[in-house]
């Protein structure tokens, strides 16, 4: 690392910004992570279900079906050797009605093409007997998925960078970079003491921003970089006892997974989120959603009392389509995608983003040829 200041900076210290720092610092790399914010992992990261996916949903051969599944498992194993909490609760795809039943086998058959473990159906009888309060004509189980503590993770991740000598620098945006000649980046990053820093390689992992990012890197073809669109999703708290013990999902809605149920670690259940295409960055929810919300729950939870939800909080989802437009994969761009050498860049990294982090982390440090 004579040469630089760096072996590899990374922008964006969300969960996977963190998790390709890990990755590189597992190879012996020294990486720093620069994060706009004061905090790590406030933006997409802070904002989600804070659910470990099986990978039931994703197209066969997709980055999404594969990084999920690889980083489900190596979640669960990095979470234990870090005494991160989490639940394997399981989770539920239920049909509340016939026509949704015939849905099922297909969910079914992608999750067994896409090697998800356990995975089995269930009669009406059976998913009562897991889950007495559902409504449903069948359901899949999905014993893989569970809830976590995604800050502890990301902390965790945090800690393995540092003790592999590398850096996470909150409060530091990524201002640009030029590509220096023989190799490398110079980085310019602002914030109160405005610095410049070099590094052999360059990965943007940085959100809702990742676009922006791109477009300040010197010589990044401006025509490969996609279009972005802010998918926000509402959640709504319950107050009471939680129903169920299981995540409780229904058949996927177009572009999202659906207004699902999960029970936090605190034990409390939490319904979302729905998807609303919006122009700007605003994470307020609106009461008035919640009409939609009762008519929605109570088709796999007719007992809901009426005044029982309460508005929590809002995530906004960097997606690459828009209303009506088929959900494409993640974007993982190595330099056969840019042509610029020791840098990869991710577009529309959302659900399952999460679940996959260790994994894109890996992914990304093999498109660096490590």
């Amino acid at each position: 690392m004579a040469d630089f200041d760096f072996d590899a900076v990374v922008v964006g210290a969300g969960a996977v910004g963190l998790a390709c720092g890990y990755a590189l610092s597992r190879r012996g790399l020294v990486a720093a992570v620069l994060e706009a914010g004061p905090i790590i992992g406030e933006g997409v990261s802070a904002r989600n279900s804070e659910v470990i996916h099986g990978g039931l949903y994703y197209p066969t051969g997709s980055l999404k079906a594969r990084l999920c599944v690889q980083g489900r498992r190596a979640l669960y194993a990095f979470l234990d050797a870090h005494k991160v909490a989490y639940d394997r609760c399981g989770k539920l795809v239920v049909a509340t009605n016939a026509e949704e039943v015939g849905r099922l086998d297909g969910i079914l058959e992608q999750a067994q093409t896409n090697d998800v473990e356990g995975m089995a159906r269930l009669t009406k009888a059976q998913a009562l007997a897991l889950e007495p309060q559902l409504n449903c004509e069948a359901a899949l189980i999905s014993p893989e998925s569970g809830v976590f503590d995604s800050h502890g993770y990301m902390l965790a991740l945090q800690g393995e960078i540092e003790a592999a000598g590398g850096a996470v620098v909150t409060s530091t945006p990524f201002e640009g970079a030029t590509p220096l000649d023989g190799g490398g980046y110079s980085i310019r990053a602002g914030g109160a003491e405005p610095t410049a820093l070099t590094a052999r390689l360059l990965v943007t992992a940085p959100g809702l921003s990742a676009q922006a990012v791109a477009g300040e890197i010197e010589g990044f073809p401006k025509a490969s970089i996609p279009p972005l669109h802010y998918g926000k999703g509402v959640y709504f708290r319950l107050s009471g006892k939680a129903p169920f013990a299981r995540l409780i999902y229904p058949p996927p809605i177009p572009g999202a997974l659906g207004t699902h149920y999960r029970r936090d670690l605190g034990g409390q259940a939490v319904f979302g989120p729905d998807l609303h295409y919006v122009d700007e960055l605003d994470y307020s929810v609106d009461p008035a959603l919640g009409d939609e919300f009762y008519a929605y729950i109570r088709k796999f939870w007719p007992s809901l009392p009426d005044g029982a939800l309460a508005p929590d909080y809002a995530g906004i989802r960097p997606k690459l389509h828009g209303p009506g437009e088929p959900q494409p994969d993640f974007r993982i761009d190595g330099p056969e995608a840019h042509g610029l050498t020791g840098l990869v860049t991710l577009f529309g990294i959302e659900s399952p983003g999460l679940t996959s982090s260790l994994a894109i982390g890996e992914e990304v440090a093999g498109r660096l040829g490590l």
